[in-house]
């Protein structure tokens, strides 16, 4: 591994004016990447020219015990930017509506997350493994246009959307071989995916929400923390630092070695698979999805980085932090954070309830030590 400080430079390097992680500050302070994408929607239509590469790479438990299935890039974008246009095309949805997504890890939960992306929706991705009335509690808080839901959880939101009434809500279930209730389709069943077909002509703004992530709040109840558009382009670009951080410290030229295979053993709906899906997806790599962990507090501090919903994923890695991301210990020892992947704040939730405060600062609740350029993250903070 490379000395620390020859490490170091190299970061510099990377962040300095006309670097490819180059950065200006906003009117409020905060940094945001100079040049990158301002929205998720950009980003993902670059991966249209990696074509035939594998993107997701898994059991394949419909073809028997040992079967593996390959999703290339082709396929994925294609059946996203198909769902996109059934979005809004049949069902009149506009940018801003909720696209709630409750379904395990499969190649259909990145098709709908970025068809939601690609439509100009906001993506709700709810945890595959709650109850009936957690699902219940986080569909009545942000209120979908649409669900994208399997068979599995079918059961576990029938309920809620019998409640929705007639066409207030559409449905579209994957892998549910059962009767399916009026204003329910079939995703198998929806228009085949055209590999040249274009992504709905709707506007996309940075300022535009893009998710909503459910994490317990001080009470224990769940809120849902809204990213926008610039904010998760942030966090896109936060993932392609790291993974070029680490690409040095391997004593490799980012961008040259094989193309990456990363493991995923976090559920999608977790901001650490959200990191990881981005980073592979900027460099058009493949996704291993393989068991491991499946639920947690939210804080991905595993290893060498440190994120959290709010920050849309990590934001340390070997205690430095990314470019747009700056840090502060208070008096108490609690780490605060500053930069352009903050949530904006809790849906439904006054400016007061929520983060970014204070110039776009947010307590973290976890409390740190600064020392030689290096943030030492450790408990919960009192």
């Amino acid at each position: 591994m490379p000395h620390a400080d020859r490490t170091d430079r190299a970061v510099a390097a990377l962040s300095a004016p006309g670097a490819p992680f180059a950065t200006v500050r906003t009117e409020n302070g905060s940094l945001v990447y100079a040049d990158g994408p301002r929205t998720l929607r950009e980003f993902v239509e670059a991966t249209w020219a990696y074509g035939d590469r594998p993107f997701l790479l898994g059991a394949e438990p419909d073809a028997g015990p040992g079967a593996e299935s390959t999703y290339t890039y082709g396929e994925f974008f294609a059946a996203a930017t198909a769902l996109a246009n059934h979005f809004v095309d049949a069902y009149g949805l506009r940018p801003g509506d909720r696209a709630a997504l409750a379904m395990g890890d499969r190649p259909e939960w990145q098709t709908a997350f970025w068809a939601a992306q690609l439509a100009g929706l906001v993506a709700v991705p709810l945890d595959a493994t709650w109850a009936e009335d957690e699902f219940t509690y986080a569909l009545d808080d942000c209120a979908p246009r649409v669900l994208l839901v399997d068979g599995e959880r079918l059961p576990r939101v029938r309920r809620w959307a019998a409640r929705q009434g007639a066409g207030a809500v559409r449905t579209v279930v994957r892998h549910h071989g059962g009767a399916v209730e009026a204003g329910t389709e079939r995703y198998e069943d929806l228009p085949a995916a055209g590999r040249y077909t274009a992504p709905p002509d709707v506007e996309v703004r940075a300022e535009d929400d893009a998710t909503i992530s459910y994490v317990p709040g001080p009470s224990g109840r769940l809120r849902g923390a809204v990213a926008t558009q610039l904010a998760q382009a942030g966090a896109a670009m936060n993932a392609r630092f790291l993974a070029t951080v680490a690409a040095l410290e391997r004593r490799e030229i980012p961008g040259l070695g094989p193309v990456p295979v990363t493991p995923l053993t976090y559920p999608f709906s977790r901001v650490e698979a959200l990191t990881r899906v981005y980073a592979a997806m900027a460099a058009g790599g493949a996704l291993r999805v393989t068991d491991g962990p499946r639920s947690g507090s939210g804080v991905s501090d595993s290893g060498d980085t440190f994120g959290l919903p709010e920050t849309c994923g990590a934001v340390l890695a070997g205690g430095r932090p990314t470019p747009v991301t700056e840090v502060r210990v208070d008096g108490a020892g609690e780490l605060w954070l500053r930069g352009q992947s903050l949530v904006r704040g809790y849906w439904g939730g006054k400016p007061a309830d929520g983060v970014p405060a204070r110039d776009g600062w947010f307590a973290t609740g976890v409390t740190a030590t600064l020392g030689d350029g290096r943030v030492r993250t450790g408990s919960p903070a009192p």
